[in-house]
Order: C-alpha cells, then structure tokens, then sequence
C-alpha cells in the first residue's frame, strides 16, 4: 500500500497553480495617493469578444500614467504571456517619461513569470510590480476609468478576432495616442475629503497629458522635442477625421468576425405539464359561483354574511372562512 499511498499524497498535494506562488511575490496596493512621480503606470486588458467568449479574440492592453494621465494602449490577440510582454515593450519605448512601475489586477495574464522577469532591471533599474485586491476594482481606477472613455467607448463592444482588425485596432490607437495626449485635456484628483454626508473633490486645472510631461524634469528630452514637432505639424480636425475613418473600418471589420455557432445539445421532449404543481389545498370558488349541495354545504347568517364552507379534506374537519372576492379552482 505504500507506492498507493505516495501515488495519492503527490495527488492531493500537487494541485497548487504556479500563478498562486507569484502571487506570493508580487505585493498588493490599494491606492496611489502616495504617487508624486511620473512614471508608474495602472494596466489592464479590455477584451473585444461581442457576444460570445469562446474562441480566440483580440484585447487592448490598456495604461495609464498616474502623474501626467499620459495613456497608452496596444491591441494584441488572446491573453498569451508573451503577446502580453511585447505589448509592454511597445508601451515602454513610447512613453516620454521612464518606466518607474507597474500595477495591474490578479489575472493570469499578469501575474506570471514573463511579466516578473520583465520588470527585472539591472540594480537600481528594477520595476516596481504590484497588484490590486482581488475583486476590488477601486484599486485601480485610474484604468478602469480609462477602459470606459478611451477603449470601450471609441470602440464599442463588438467581435474582433481577425489580424485585418488587429492591424486597424493599433493603427486607431497610434491616431488616439497623438489626439487624447496632446491636444485633449483632463484633469487630476487632488484630494477627496468626506464632511458627514458630503464627499468634496478637488481637482487641478485642466492640462492635457503632454503639457504635464513637459513640466517633468524626468521626461526624456528627446521624445519631448518630437512631440512639440508633431503637435505643431498636426491639424486636431483632420486628425479627428481619420479617427473616423479607423473607426468605420474597424466597425466594418466587426461586422465580417467569424465566429461557429455552438452547438446545442438535444434534449428529450418533455410533457407540457412539466414543472407543475397541483396542490390539494387549492383555493375555493367564490360566493357567487357557489351553489349548496349535499356535499358542499353553504349557510348564510344575516342579511350580507360571509359565506363559510365545509372544507373537505382539511386537517380535523375545521372550517375554512373566505371572503366572497377570493376565486380559484379545486384539482383534485
């Protein structure tokens, strides 16, 4: 019995998943009221799957800077590990400011080995990684605000899943990231104090993200100066017009994802009286479709009385009372 025994204890004991030990390292955050740094980003993945979750579709990996509301975002397909990493990659090389920080939720898609080693740095270098509370999406809503106004609501919720939708998902978001950064303003919680009943929010005056970067001391000078040169050479009209057209090419492209339909399985047909219940204790007829027979005897006290019955069948022969408005129907 003891190769059995051993047999079953690696069984009960070997189920843990790699994805809960990395749990273990990377720490949890709640908010980020102590971030005064440019530099550390919120992530997220916003999935385009329309109706149906089966199949292979595409998501936008979704960041936000917490200082400078600075976002930036990559479509990729699927949930993989490394179509995860090349997308923070991409995300990184981008960014005007140096990459400080990371936090993210507690899907598999980020809590993993691959994004660990990612932000792995040379001493001094490392990233700071850190994670949500489970089921708390407070946690991070700088993100979860941005899923809303910069993916979700520009997008839409239909199906992508073909690369023609990948190709105009990150050719829409390389036109998004010039509009929303440089000439779009926003404006950056300040403090949020609650007096009794009453919740008081103060905000800065609106900037757009590209004027906070430029007040960075940290930005790197040479993206900056590129910016300047594309802000000044880009008309914000026409540019909003070939949002447009992105857009009709992705809604047009949604509209072509192919997706099999599931198949349903057969069930055997079922009485139409499936699912019924007839009760003995059923209510009785009313007053006034009520007639006095032997068996059914009905007695009237008075002028206007109420009607009793002998109600056959109740516990210890007692007599039920009903008011003349209640009708219903014995089964029996």
């Amino acid at each position: 019995m003891q190769p059995r025994k051993r047999t079953l204890k690696r069984r009960l004991y070997g189920t843990t998943r790699p994805d809960t030990l990395w749990k273990h390292q990377i720490p949890i955050k709640t908010d980020h009221r102590d971030v005064h740094q440019p530099g550390y980003l919120e992530i997220d993945l916003v999935s385009h799957s329309g109706a149906s979750a089966s199949g292979e579709f595409l998501h936008t990996l979704d960041s936000v800077n917490i200082q400078t509301c600075w976002v930036e975002r990559q479509a990729v397909r699927g949930k993989g590990r490394h179509g995860v990493v090349q997308a923070m990659i991409t995300i990184e090389q981008q960014l005007p400011v140096p990459l400080r920080g990371i936090d993210s939720d507690n899907g598999s898609e980020f809590i993993n080995e691959h994004l660990w080693a990612f932000c792995q740095r040379p001493a001094g270098q490392a990233l700071q990684f850190t994670r949500s509370r489970p089921y708390k999406k407070e946690d991070n809503a700088h993100v979860e605000q941005k899923n809303w106004t910069h993916v979700r609501k520009l997008v839409g919720g239909d199906r992508d899943d073909s690369t023609e939708a990948l190709q105009a998902l990150n050719a829409l978001y390389a036109e998004l990231r010039l509009f929303q950064n440089l000439f779009q303003p926003s404006m950056n919680l300040l403090t949020n104090v609650r007096k009794g009943s009453r919740l008081i929010r103060r905000y800065d005056r609106p900037q757009t993200p590209f004027a906070r970067v430029c007040a960075c001391p940290e930005a790197d000078p040479e993206k900056v100066a590129a910016l300047r040169r594309v802000r000044a050479q880009t008309d914000p009209f026409a540019l909003s017009q070939r949002i447009d057209r992105h857009r009709d090419r992705l809604y047009h492209l949604a509209g072509q994802a192919g997706l099999e339909p599931r198949a349903v399985p057969t069930r055997p047909r079922r009485s139409p009286w499936h699912g019924w219940t007839f009760s003995r204790r059923a209510l009785r007829p009313s007053q006034a479709s009520a007639q006095p027979t032997d068996k059914n005897p009905v007695r009237t006290v008075g002028s206007g009385a109420t009607s009793t019955r002998l109600a056959k069948g109740e516990a210890g022969g007692k007599t039920a009372a009903r008011g003349a408005g209640v009708s219903g129907k014995m089964f029996r």
